[in-house]
Order: structure tokens, then sequence, then C-alpha cells
């Protein structure tokens, strides 16, 4: 239970108790700022306190914009401050200091949850002030001023502010106008019904599984019905956000259901491609799949390293920056810049008319030509910024980076054991992933092998040092790139039933640590333990192994170990992260992610 405590002078005809209370809270009346102070310290520690001024005119939801959202210690609109568990003691202070220099005199004339407002901001705190638009959220003054807020209130249509705010400020064009103007009145329908996003968010998940499940048919009615069940699923997809948007419910664990399922089901949705391929005309397309699923995989990685090594950063400008914003005020290119990037609105889209008018095959062509395209331009526009701006990177983002590397205790030991420091780390890293692609391609039994050890030891060199290069936020997908391209180079010269297959599924496992190791540095909950990463081996250890696996091992030998390693793998990273996310207080977060 949340605790309001209403301060100031009481107003006859008055809404805001019963408003609190509609949004959860205890209410409790403070005869002057001594008497709130007194009323905070009764507050359990733990538990969420809004100070509001009895005089407040505005809408509902400027109230619960103000004093619910979850991602927030602090937070405040006009007339209300609010503070959870990581912000109780600074409000406490805060209140403290107001009654010690005389500010309970006050009370009556001015607005106490202001001036706390004004002291948190003093010390820094960190005060959260939603954007409210149009909403009314008001001391007045006087009467006639109340009447005036209330007329203000009642030209307001609170409603449509709220579905409108629902949608993402950004987004992509097949979302904004072909799913959202929708897709809000499903999240509100779901909200009046009690559904929270994660149950939207799983329905969304079974639903593409089930179009996955139909394109595995390989049958022309299946391919449709693949098509169709793939765009409902997104729409459900934007639901689960919008709802949560619309009833502030977010969660550190919603924001990492909804971009680790959105993984699930894209790469579910290939296998079922790939599997349909094979029933309906014998066609293998599992190379194409597994492809598919590594370049998107590998662009993810490009968009969560760059945010993360720049995100904190100071002087965090450049002429690059400066273009874009530019072209961002010309309307037309806004949308053409989003849909050339192909979201996964975009993607989804196209995925699901090729999948029910074409084939497999001429599906994975154009989505890989297409996901191509998007990553090199969005790869080159983020390296001219890189190159142009004079950055100071700080000490997080290197370690934010460190643990996207996924570096394994076979890369440490070869760097600490190593004396000789081989130059700066994007360099040596992408040294030693040409040294491991050459071997790949050498015809040699055991070259992969040697390549993988040069590999290794280039890994632990690359993080010898902090990456706080302008570039070096590109060493983890390159690694990513590496050890995906191991595996499935070596599967497709297995050249035996089944050994692709095995492969997807292995990348696939290891994507998913990959994501996991990003929602956790998302949610500020530190990467996966230390015991994982050694258990799985890092991205050389896992490198190295499938390498030596590939050399010792005959062709179907070598897809039962690359079937057991997968399995393995899934079942440790799968147990270890849904262990941390069911029982993990990480601070509620909202991951706007790609544009949908």
């Amino acid at each position: 239970m949340s605790t309001a405590i209403l301060t100031g002078q009481p107003v006859p005809g008055s809404s805001i108790e019963g408003d609190l209370r509609s949004l959860g809270f205890d209410v409790r009346v403070a005869a002057d700022a001594a008497d709130a102070e007194t009323l905070l310290a009764q507050v359990p520690s733990d538990q969420r306190v809004a100070v509001v001024d009895a005089r407040f005119v505005g809408h509902l939801h400027a109230l619960r914009l103000g004093l619910t959202d979850p991602r927030f210690p602090l937070a405040a609109i006009p007339g209300a401050v609010t503070a959870q568990a990581a912000g109780r003691q600074a409000l406490t202070r805060a209140m403290a200091r107001d009654n010690s220099a005389g500010g309970g005199t006050a009370v009556a004339v001015d607005s106490l949850a202001d001036r706390m407002v004004t002291a948190l901001d003093a010390d820094g705190a960190g005060v959260h002030r939603p954007e409210l638009g149009s909403l009314v959220a008001e001391v007045p003054a006087d009467p006639q001023a109340r009447n005036e807020a209330r007329q203000a209130v009642a030209n307001v249509d609170e409603e449509a502010v709220r579905l409108k705010s629902a949608v993402k400020s950004r987004d992509g064009f097949f979302t904004t106008f072909c799913i959202s103007p929708y897709s809000r009145y499903l999240a509100r329908w779901c909200a009046r019904r009690g559904l929270t996003p994660n149950q939207v968010t799983t329905a969304s998940l079974l639903t593409a599984l089930i179009a996955a499940g139909c394109a595995a048919t390989g049958t022309r009615v299946g391919f449709v019905a693949a098509g169709i069940l793939l765009i409902c699923s997104f729409v459900l997809d934007c639901t689960d956000g919008q709802l949560a948007r619309y009833s502030l419910q977010y969660s550190t664990l919603g924001a990492w259901l909804d971009a680790t399922f959105d993984r699930a089901k894209e790469y579910a949705y290939y296998a079922g491609l790939a599997l349909g391929a094979a029933r309906g005309g014998g066609d293998d397309v599992w190379a194409l799949a597994l492809g598919a699923m590594i370049l998107q995989t590998c662009r993810h990685v490009v968009d969560f390293s760059f945010n993360e090594a720049n995100h904190d950063a100071t002087a965090n400008t450049s002429p690059t920056a400066a273009l874009s914003d530019k072209l961002d005020s010309v309307g037309w290119t806004v949308w053409v810049r989003r849909m050339i990037v192909l979201p996964i609105g975009e993607r989804w889209a196209m995925i699901a008319v090729l999948t029910a008018v074409t084939t497999p095959r001429i599906t994975f062509y154009v989505l890989l030509a297409g996901c191509a395209f998007a990553a090199t331009y969005t790869t080159a526009g983020r390296v001219l910024r890189s190159l142009t701006r004079r950055a100071q990177r700080t000490d997080r983002a290197a370690q934010a980076l460190a643990d996207l590397a996924d570096n394994g205790p076979l890369a440490s030991l070869v760097a600490r054991a190593t004396r000789v420091r081989l130059g700066a780390p994007l360099l040596v890293a992408t040294a030693g992933t040409a040294v491991l692609a050459v071997s790949l391609f050498s015809g040699v039994t055991w070259a992969p092998v040697a390549g993988a050890v040069v590999y290794t030891v280039t890994a632990g060199q690359a993080l010898y040092r902090p990456l706080k290069g302008a570039l070096d936020w590109l060493v983890p997908p390159l690694f990513r790139f590496a050890e995906y391209g191991t595996v499935l180079v070596l599967a497709a010269k297995a050249d035996v039933n089944g050994a692709l297959p095995a492969a997807f599924g292995l990348v696939a496992a290891v994507a998913y640590h990959h994501y996991d190791t990003v929602y956790r540095i998302r949610g500020n909950a530190g990467a996966p333990p230390a015991w994982l990463v050694r258990a799985i081996g890092g991205h050389d250890g896992r490198t190295l192994l499938v390498t030596v696996l590939a050399a010792v091992l005959t062709a179907s030998q070598f897809k039962v170990a690359l079937t057991a390693l997968a399995v393995a793998v899934a079942l440790l990273v799968l147990v270890e992260s849904i262990r941390f996310w069911v029982s993990a207080g990480a601070p509620a977060v909202h991951d706007e992610g790609e544009p949908a």
C-alpha cells in the first residue's frame, strides 16, 4: 500500500482524496508541515509515499503520471511529489530542513510539495517531471484561479490524451500508420479487464509460435496462415508496450520479456520457415535461416554496444549527429530513414507478406538483403559519429562493453599470462577475427583450431585495457559475428543432414545469453554471474571447442556434439536467467528498444 499525505488548506468539494484512493494510496491529512514530517516518518521505509497539496486541481491521469510511475525514485508534478524506497531518504531530509528553517508557517500560503521539489533539486536528487502535455496540474491560489483550472480540466479529453500517450513517440512507419491506430484501443480493453503487459507479451509469443508451426507444414495454406498469425503476433507485441504506458505497469522483468520474446518469436519463425521449405519441396534453407538470425543478432549487438558506450559520455556531440538532427526536421526524411533501417514492424510485415505469396528461400533472400543494407547504413552512421565526436567515455561504459564482449576464462588466462601487449583493442580484435575467418576457409583440417587459438589470444588482449576508444564499441559485435559465423561455416562444411539445424539451436542458445546480458546491464543489475560465463566458456572458449570438435569428429558425430552443446548451453543460461529475473529486485524500466 502506498501512502499520500495531504497538506495545505482543505477545499470543500475537492475530489483529491478520492482520486488518490483510486490510484491505490492510503490518504492521511496533515495539519501543518510539522505534522506532515511526523506522518512521513510513520510510513514504512520500503513503501512509496507522496506529499500532495490539498488544493490540487488537475486530471487524474496527471496524478497517475506524477505519482505512480515505478521507474523513478523521485517524481513530481505541480502540487505533488512522490518518493519510492530509493528516494525516501532524500525526501525526508528535504522536509526536515524545510521545517527547521521555519517553512511550516508557510503551508497555508504556498505548497509544501513544491517546496520539497525545490529542495530536492537543490540537493541534486534527480526529480523526474513527466510530460503532461495538455493535462492540467495546478495549485490555484484563489477561488477565481480554481474555477479557471476546473474549466481547463473540463476542456481536455483526458482519455484521448491517455490513449495518445500510450503510443511510442518515435516509431516505425508501418506501426505508426497501420497498427497503432487500433492497437491502442486493444491496450485499453486489456487494461479495463485487468490484463498485464506480461500476459499480453506471452500471448504474442504463443501466437508467433503457432505461426511458426503453420509455416513448418510446408503448404501454401500453412504459409498464408503463418503470415496472418505473424501480423497478429506483432499487433499484440505493440499492445503490450502500449498497455504498459497506458496503465504505467513498467518492470525490469517486463522489458526483458518483451525483448527476449521478440527474438524468440522471430527466430522460431525462421526455423518454421526452414522446416516448411524442407517438408514442402525438399529445399534446404537452414543456412539462410541461420544467416538471418546471425545478421539480426549482430545488428542488435551493434545497437546495444553503441548506446552503452555513449549514453553517459561527456561532450557527446558531433557534426554527423547535428546533420542527423537537421534531416529529422524535414518531415519526409524522418519516415524514409526509419523505414530503411528495417525496424521490427517493417521487417515482420515484409516477412509475413513474402511467406504468404512466395517461398521460404525468396523470403530469406529478401530478408538478408534488407537487413544487410540496414546494418551497413546504421553502422556506417555510428562509425562516423564516433570518429567526429570528442566524447569522454566513463568507466561504467567501458565495463558494460567488457561485459557485452563475453570473454571466457581462456581469454582471461591468456591475457594475464602474456606480457607483450599487441595494440589497440579494436585493432587486435579485428586481426584475431580475420585470422579465424581465413582459417575456416583454408581447407586444412586443423587450421580452424589454430585460428581459434589465435582468436582466443587476441580476445584476451582486446580487453586488457578499458574499452574507451572511439570505436571500441565495435569489439562486442565483432566477437558475436566471429563466434556465430564459425558455427555456421563449420556446420555447413560438415555437409550432413541435421548439422545446420543443430548449429541453429546452438547459436540461438548463445544469442539468448547475450540478450540476457544486455537487459541485465540495462536494468542496472550487472552482468551474469562469473560462474555462468565460466561454465559456458565465453565466446572464445565456445569458438575453440567447436573448431576442435569439427577437427576430431566425423560429420555425423559433429552434428550430435553440436546438438548436445546447444542443449547444455540452453539449460544453463535459461535456468540461471529465469532464476534471476523472477527474483531480481532491479529498478523498474520500460525499454523502448528498436522502433516497433
